[in-house]
């Protein structure tokens, strides 16, 4: 069998890494257009500093599936690393997620747990009722039904027009995710059973991965270099409107712009912070040392970044509204149609996936397929 794996990210190299593992004699050819493997979550290690950089922004690997936290640790050890943020927010300093200490900095109180959670739910309630929300049918209603007007203001609402583009009011109540917290823990992702950054950089694991005699890489090589070759099953992991030449319209995508920026001296003090107003363009700053606080480093990097509407040239956040959606559709049911290619991974699929269920979904497809 021959084998086209278009992307190297970790839907491409899942795939690879499982194929690779499957017969003797089969031929495994991976693209890339990019100068390197790895996709959006490449890493490399600074050349001034020796600080490891996550180049396409910060990525904390973090999952409750048994099966894919397995299979990940075959390539890496993890530094047991919890992710906290810190939100600016009009010239103050809070804890996200929002927990019980954020509420009591925001309100000036200092209310427990029971009596916190009361008092947010009478706010929501209230401002449900003064905003006419019913059933939540928006980022925005859902926002205010869980936390109220006044916390959603402060720390999504104009956080969110700049990650998006948008008004809140514009896009799914789905994309809202992060509840109010009634505890002091302010661990990122409190839930996730693992979680940790790999000890040698993600460019190690998709090293791992890829290292096999039956595969072949071919970097700086768009899929239109192969694309009226022969192959028994083409892997694509790519937009899919690309794949069919925009024949239903262009889906929409949000991208991120990244400035480095060295100092002399430590800037922030964690590895994120998010900047929720709109007094800043930027949405986040991220400190990469600190993403293994164990190593001491004499500088340091820090990555502002910023978000912008998607060119074609590197999307990153699908715009899943309706229009967006039933243009999707379209090509998922054309997609469906062809045996022989799978489309797999976020713009494979329109879907905003995290690194552990991109690599879930890789394992899924190939099982229904190959197994």
């Amino acid at each position: 069998m021959k084998y086209l794996i278009v992307g190297s990210g970790f839907a491409g190299s899942t795939f690879a890494n499982l194929l690779a593992n499957k017969n003797e004699n089969d031929e495994i050819l991976v693209i890339d257009k990019r100068d390197h493997i790895g996709g959006n979550a490449f890493s490399e290690t600074d050349r001034q500093t020796g600080i490891e950089l996550h180049k396409y922004g910060a990525h904390i690997f973090h999952t409750n599936d048994d099966e894919v936290w397995r299979y990940i640790n075959r390539f890496s050890a993890f530094d047991d690393y919890k992710h906290k943020v810190i939100s600016n927010s009009f010239g103050r300093m809070y804890s996200l997620p929002i927990n019980l200490y954020t509420v009591n900095q925001y309100y000036n109180t200092s209310m427990g747990p029971e009596q916190a959670e009361s008092f947010i739910k009478k706010v929501a309630k209230e401002d449900c009722k003064r905003f006419n929300i019913i059933e939540p049918s928006n980022f925005e209603e859902q926002a205010i039904s869980m936390i109220g007007n006044s916390l959603y203001s402060t720390f999504f609402k104009f956080y969110t027009i700049k990650q998006w583009g948008r008004d809140p009011k514009e896009l799914p109540a789905s994309i809202f995710r992060l509840p109010v917290r009634f505890t002091y823990d302010n661990t990122y992702f409190k839930n996730a059973k693992y979680q940790g950054i790999p000890k040698y950089g993600y460019t190690n694991i998709f090293s791992g991965m890829l290292e096999n005699k039956k595969i072949k890489v071919e970097l700086n090589t768009d899929y239109n270099v192969y694309k009226d070759k022969k192959f028994d099953y083409i892997i694509y992991t790519g937009p899919i409107d690309e794949y069919f030449d925009y024949k239903f319209g262009k889906l929409e995508y949000r991208t991120l712009r990244f400035k480095n920026e060295y100092y002399d001296f430590d800037y922030q003090g964690t590895s994120v912070v998010n900047y929720t107003d709109m007094d800043y363009e930027f949405t986040r700053i991220i400190e990469h040392k600190y993403f293994t606080p164990d190593k001491k480093f004499n500088q340091t990097v820090i990555t502002k970044e910023y978000a912008e509407e998607d060119n074609g040239s590197a999307p990153y956040y699908p715009i899943r509204d309706k229009k967006n959606m039933e243009i999707y559709n379209k090509y998922k049911e054309l997609a469906d149609t062809l045996n022989n290619v799978i489309f797999v991974g976020r713009l494979a699929q329109y879907q905003y996936y995290d690194m552990d269920q991109v690599i879930a979904s890789a394992m899924s497809k190939y099982e229904e397929r190959f197994l």
